[in-house]
């Protein structure tokens, strides 16, 4: 099947990494359907784009039925769509921010990977975007943390019901995107340290922009196809 015939998904694509990956794989002859909270304003041929609040977790399952209506199938799709929530002690952090942060995080992945499972179509790969919060532990990254955490068992339990799929949890290391702006302007390192190597790595090449970290992430797919399914990998090991 051609590539126009296998097209991509791609959630949270309006904006940061997620754009990055659409406009990559647009350049690169792939179909691409998106769905974000804002939605897309330079789509082209080739973009098919919803806009949707993935936090509506009752509403996700019609509006992919809309979004890929009359789609055979697909090569790849990216759960990028997330929120990191603000930075701050456990005791001091809310279970309703907690619960929000779940919301998008894991359970409106999970909304998506049981439609598709019920679907019934091929998909060839999966990739959850993740994130090394999910294993460092650090202060203040609480509600986050759970979120990847969880989201990284939940693609390795996921993975014994899409035999025929690839699923994997990426961790894309840092990004340049308003993640930053939020970790470099709004965070005292002072008070949660492990923000001061974020803050230094701005500007250089450990923090890349958004269209440099989407082509690495293209560019690894097939590696990432050689770790058994449902596994989580940080690229910056690759």
């Amino acid at each position: 099947m051609s590539n126009l015939r296998n097209p991509r998904l791609i959630t949270g694509n309006s904006s940061g990494l997620g754009h990055a990956l659409t406009q990559h794989c647009l350049a690169q002859g792939w179909a691409v359907y998106g769905c974000s909270r804002r939605g897309c304003a330079d789509q082209s041929g080739n973009q098919h784009d919803l806009r949707c609040d993935l936090t509506d977790l009752e509403a996700i399952p019609g509006n992919l039925s809309t979004l890929l209506a009359g789609v055979e199938g697909l090569d790849l799709v990216f759960l990028n769509a997330g929120v990191l929530g603000q930075l701050k002690a456990m005791h001091n952090t809310s279970l309703q921010e907690i619960q929000a942060i779940m919301d998008l995080n894991v359970w409106a992945n999970k909304q998506i990977l049981d439609w598709l499972h019920q679907w019934g179509r091929p998909v060839r790969q999966i990739v959850c975007i993740s994130s090394g919060a999910a294993v460092n532990g650090n202060k203040g990254w609480g509600g986050y943390a759970l979120s990847k955490s969880a989201l990284n068992m939940l693609v390795k339990l996921y993975a014994h019901e899409f035999p025929e799929t690839h699923l994997c949890a990426l961790a894309p290391g840092l990004v340049d995107t308003a993640m930053m702006d939020y970790l470099c302007t709004s965070v005292d390192a002072d008070e949660f340290p492990a923000v001061r190597r974020i803050q230094e790595s701005r500007g250089t090449a450990d923090t890349p922009s958004p269209a440099l970290a989407a082509r690495l992430i293209l560019d690894a797919l097939p590696t990432l196809l050689n770790y058994p399914s449902g596994s989580y990998v940080d690229i910056r090991t690759l």
